[in-house]
This record gives structure tokens, C-alpha cells and sequence, in this order.
């Protein structure tokens, strides 16, 4: 399974969704991928990632919805295999403070480098998030549902959702008619 660390960078691969449809493989070999320049695009269900599932609020019936993605393979100057990758969703998720169900929207753009063993991530440049590659093959879904993972906030909030005020202050409570004191 791909690993990757470090904050999400710009791509700069742009993005057009219309009509998505399956128009990639599920497994590909990112050297080849790279060789060719390849792009792959199109949507695949949450439901096919399970590692996010654990975190969506299955409440809602919307853990069938998709998520959009597109990835763009070549090779930087340095000669490193990278991934450009563009990964578009409304994930449904409990908001923290009303305890009601909404959408976060995700819009994230990642550029990310093939590594193939982990003593490799400390040269991969700070501009790349390193993706661990085992028997030269990386799994499509794997590089969204990472890409998801980041994106989901550690507290989910609605910004629609105000904030309550509460306190503990003794004036407070004379005001309001109760007091601390039996």
C-alpha cells in the first residue's frame, strides 16, 4: 500500500470534469506510465475505499457517492518518477459541533514521487510527497484514497454550524438564576 508524508503541493495539472467514466486500469506501473507521459481520469465509488469509510458518516446513505480524480505521470528534472494527481469529492462526514450530517468538500492537488524502498524518502525533494511502490506497481485507488485521507479534517465542522458558547464563570450562572452554592 502506498505511504506518503508531508504536506499536500500544487500540481498544476489541470483539471476538467465533465462526464466522467472508468477510463483508467486499476493497477499500472508508474515507470511505464511514466515513460508513455501517461494520464488516467475518470471516478470511482468511496465505496471501494476502505480505509476512508472508517471516518465518513454512514448515517447520511452517501457513502456511494463518487470521487473525480485525475493523474498525470512523467518524470521531473531530476529524473524521479512523479505523479501529478487531482482529486475532487463532497465527503459526507458528522459535523463535531451540531452533530448533523454535511458535505466536506475536497479539491486537492498533490504532486507525488515513486519511491521504491523507504530509505529513499529522506532524498525525495520537499516540493513531492514520497509514495512507497512494491514489485514495480501501484494500485490507482490507493493514490486517492490517500490523497482523501489528508484532505478529511481531524474535527469535522459544518461552516454552516455556529459555534456554542459555554462557561464557567460564577457571574454567569447568578445571572441565569443558578448558583454554585446549595
Amino acid at each position: 500500500a502506498p505511504e506518503k508524508q508531508g504536506p499536500g503541493r500544487a500540481c498544476g495539472v489541470g483539471v476538467h470534469f465533465e462526464a466522467m467514466s472508468r477510463e483508467f486500469p486499476d493497477i499500472v506501473d508508474p515507470w511505464k506510465a511514466a515513460d508513455g507521459k501517461r494520464s488516467f481520469r475518470g471516478s470511482m465509488p468511496i465505496a471501494r475505499m476502505s480505509r476512508l469509510q472508517e471516518l465518513l458518516n454512514a448515517e447520511t446513505g452517501d457513502a456511494v457517492a463518487d470521487v473525480r480524480f485525475e493523474m498525470r505521470f512523467g518524470y521531473d528534472e531530476q529524473g524521479l518518477v512523479t505523479i501529478g494527481i487531482n482529486v475532487e469529492a463532497a465527503l459526507p462526514l458528522l459535523c463535531q459541533r451540531s452533530l448533523e450530517p454535511y458535505r466536506e468538500p475536497v479539491n486537492r492537488k498533490s504532486t507525488l514521487v515513486v519511491i521504491e524502498e523507504v530509505s529513499q524518502e529522506e532524498s525525495v525533494p520537499e516540493s513531492y510527497e514520497p509514495v512507497l511502490v512494491e514489485d514495480r506497481r501501484v494500485a490507482l485507488v490507493d493514490l486517492v484514497e490517500e490523497e482523501l485521507l489528508l484532505a478529511v479534517p481531524q474535527v469535522p465542522r459544518s461552516p454552516e454550524s455556529k459555534a456554542i458558547e459555554l462557561s464557567t464563570d460564577a457571574g454567569v450562572e447568578a445571572a441565569s438564576g443558578k448558583s454554585k452554592e446549595p
